[in-house]
């Protein structure tokens, strides 16, 4: 994907709770879907064996794929760009996506030239339990203070997402929802 085309309104954040479900949630996942390989706790080589194995995945079926991390880890795997909280700016030619908690956060996603921002914890989720969720009418007012793509995060599933119909958001992103559990 090059930046200018449509971006993704689902999106699949990888987990390494996700374990072995991650191959079907992504088989699962519509063409056109997002996903953002996070796997933090993964060393580079482990991390980069398992970018690889989602790319042969994502490719086929015309998914998006972002890496969390640096640039240079996302053009190494030949990924369409990089999911990092920092002031770094990065190549022109990868897709940059930001995660926002507050109004500060999405200033710096605007100001590196972030191509879309994940606002969370839009509910409560068992990913960040200790984080206050941001409720409906906090999100509309961050995605009011934005003309970037707002994607919501955090205990999002499709009801939800239905929810926030009206907001203005440009879509959704989960891991457990998107997930099979058997």
């Amino acid at each position: 994907m090059r930046r200018g085309h449509p971006l993704p309104r689902l999106w699949l954040m990888s987990d390494e709770r996700q374990g072995e479900a991650l191959w079907p949630a992504l088989d699962n996942l519509p063409a056109g879907s997002g996903v953002v390989v996070r796997h933090y706790s993964l060393a580079r080589a482990e991390r980069r064996t398992l970018i690889d194995r989602v790319r042969e995945i994502a490719r086929p079926r015309g998914l998006v794929l972002i890496v969390a991390g640096p640039p240079d880890l996302a053009t190494a795997c030949g990924a369409d760009g990089f999911h990092e909280r920092s002031e770094r700016i990065g190549p022109p030619e990868l897709l940059r996506t930001m995660s926002a908690h507050d109004a500060a956060e999405i200033e710096t996603a605007e100001r590196v030239g972030a191509d879309l921002v994940f606002v969370s914890p839009v509910f409560a989720t068992r990913s960040h339990t200790e984080a206050p969720a941001l409720g409906r009418a906090k999100f509309t007012s961050l995605v009011g203070q934005t003309d970037l793509p707002v994607v919501a995060l955090g205990g999002m599933d499709a009801e939800r997402a239905h929810s926030l119909a009206g907001t203005g958001m440009h879509g959704w992103a989960a891991i457990g929802a998107l997930t099979p559990t058997n």
